[in-house]
């Protein structure tokens, strides 16, 4: 807690997404050690097998409070690439959360999801791909109603437009359901990442020990799984976006194996 809440304490971010915390007694021992502005949410996923969920810290609060949706999708999904040979399946997504904001005359959707892990394993990209396309009708159902969107998280996967630190290329189509170029929703509407605003050379945002050596470190331990994709009004306001790597990534650290992507928006 003490390493997170310095983090914090040098970003002083209006809104903090969490993708990976147990719960509500975390969330408020973390804002106890802050300045006493900011408030957590949290609704509880159905991760049953790491207890983590999504949650949420924030200056600015939620019009709604935290919701989810329990719907399914089956996969493989149609024109799939993972390479998925097993039996079809369902899957929901565990870990998400949405929320609403209102900010000047504006109506913004907050959808946060952590999805499945390891980007190249075939049964995974297939069922995140299925997790991606639930989320898109989540996604549209706002742009129908004229929202602007941003849709945050650890997706474990790449971009495959917006190439990381690595050119890490993704076997899934995860990113493009996201943004509407892909799917049984593509072209009804359109999400831009806003790594675009970063420099190559700064595209990691998760640190792995790839050759399970801790004695070793290499730029081949990095990667960009972590993406805000947002509306196109959204993306005007926005005035910066770094990847936050002020700390060191190595075995036995306590600080995250990932780094905060950060946007300063002015509205």
């Amino acid at each position: 807690m003490s390493y997170v809440s310095q983090v914090v304490k040098e970003l002083k971010p209006d809104i903090i997404n969490f993708c990976e915390v147990e719960g509500c007694d975390e969330l408020n021992i973390l804002s106890s050690s802050l300045d006493g502005t900011y408030r957590s949410y949290l609704k509880q996923g159905t991760d049953t097998s790491t207890g983590q969920n999504v949650g949420m810290l924030t200056r600015i609060d939620p019009i709604k409070d935290l919701y989810r949706t329990e719907n399914r999708y089956n996969y493989p999904i149609v024109g799939s690439e993972c390479g998925y040979s097993g039996n079809p399946g369902s899957t929901g997504v565990s870990k998400h959360y949405i929320s609403e904001f209102r900010i000047n005359d504006m109506n913004v959707a907050f959808v946060s999801a952590h999805l499945l892990a390891i980007p190249d394993d075939p049964t995974r990209c297939s069922e995140r791909e299925a997790q991606a396309t639930i989320l898109q009708s989540v996604i549209l159902g706002f742009i129908d109603k004229k929202y602007e969107v941003i849709m945050i998280g650890d997706f474990n996967d790449y971009d495959s437009e917006i190439l990381d630190v690595n050119d890490n290329k993704p076997i899934s189509k995860v990113l493009d359901i996201l943004k509407g170029t892909y799917g049984e929703n593509a072209g009804k509407y359109l999400l831009y990442s806003v790594a675009e605003n970063i420099e190559k050379k700064e595209r990691y945002s998760d640190w792995w020990n790839s050759d399970n050596n801790c004695a070793t470190q290499s730029i081949h331990d990095y990667s960009m799984i972590d993406h805000i994709l947002v509306t196109d009004t959204i993306k005007k306001y926005i005035t910066n976006v770094f990847i936050y790597h002020g700390y060191l990534e190595f075995c036995g650290k306590y600080n995250s194996d990932h780094y905060p992507v950060v946007i300063d928006l002015e509205m």
